[in-house]
């Protein structure tokens, strides 16, 4: 007969904690994205989804501590900041980043949050992600299905997902993508 060490027995709750209480998966491309659910706008004036309905959206799903976010997805966007300036400026693009938190949330608080977007020279709207205190991962997350961070999403003219994925991929093969929606 095994016995269950105290031990043993933390692992398995530790376990048991960091299952997602939502099953996430991404949304399949040609899915109407949900609109976002934003607790506070650190960056920018408050938007709504639907609101941008013609644009080309890019969200970046992050977090301050994500060494992924840091390292690729904010370098990311803010360098199609710059890229795509005269789209974004002409209201054929924007770029959306949803801070996510889903662990750390001593840490990963909103006035940190605003201190790095002021710090790290954020030029596009950020947002707070809203969290229900009965759920460990909040709305924004659940609703895209996002299974962690970086994630990015990009919404065509219509308002549908034509990507979404977990992780790293080609920056320049994204950016033509955008290009390529935005010419449809």
């Amino acid at each position: 007969m095994t016995t269950l060490t105290r031990r043993g027995a933390l692992a398995g709750m530790a376990a048991a904690a960091a299952l997602p209480t939502t099953p996430l998966r991404a949304l399949p491309v040609g899915t109407p994205a949900p609109e976002w659910d934003i607790a506070e706008w650190v960056q920018g004036p408050p938007l709504k989804l639907h609101a941008l309905r013609g644009q080309v959206v890019v969200i970046d799903f992050f977090q301050l501590w994500c060494p992924g976010c840091k390292s690729f997805s904010i370098p990311t966007t803010l360098q199609w900041e710059k890229d795509f300036a005269q789209d974004i400026a002409e209201d054929r693009m924007k770029i959306v980043s949803i801070h996510t938190v889903f662990e750390g949330h001593r840490h990963q608080t909103v006035d940190r949050l605003k201190k790095f977007v002021k710090e790290t020279g954020f030029g596009h709207p950020v947002g707070h992600d809203n969290h229900d205190i009965d759920d460990r991962l909040p709305n924004t997350m659940i609703l895209y299905g996002t299974r962690g961070t970086p994630e990015v999403a990009i919404i065509d003219k219509n308002g549908l997902i034509a990507y979404q994925k977990i992780g790293f991929f080609d920056p320049e093969e994204k950016a033509q993508l955008i290009r390529d929606l935005m010419a449809a």
